[in-house]
């Protein structure tokens, strides 16, 4: 009989805490939303000049990657296809990507 009550006093305090931890979720999911809302609006504000910056290191990115092809070119090296790949998708990426990032936090 012991036994028993013990088990019905731990079930007891179990679902008491169970709702105790129910009722102050929402509180705590308003605060969530609030941070995630304020995190939104600070990369909102940051995100042109980060754009500008990917968009010059992706301009520096082609010209080097040019400059590269262009050698392996006149030199007659065999892997001149893997380097404009390589350089040309690294540069499209660093433009394109900005975009449908600016797409998503508008």
């Amino acid at each position: 009989m012991n036994q028993k009550f013990k088990k019905h006093q731990m079930m007891k305090k179990i679902l008491t805490l169970a709702f105790v931890v129910m009722a102050l979720t929402p509180a705590f999911a308003q605060g969530g939303a609030t941070a995630i809302s304020n995190a939104a609006n600070d990369i909102k504000d940051y995100w042109d000049p980060i754009k500008l910056i990917l968009k010059a290191v992706g301009g520096l990115v082609g010209f080097i990657g040019g400059l590269r092809v262009y050698n392996k070119w006149t030199n007659g090296d065999q892997d001149v296809n893997k380097e404009i790949l390589g350089y040309g998708g690294a540069m499209i990426f660093l433009l394109v990507v900005p975009e449908f990032v600016t797409a998503f936090f508008a």
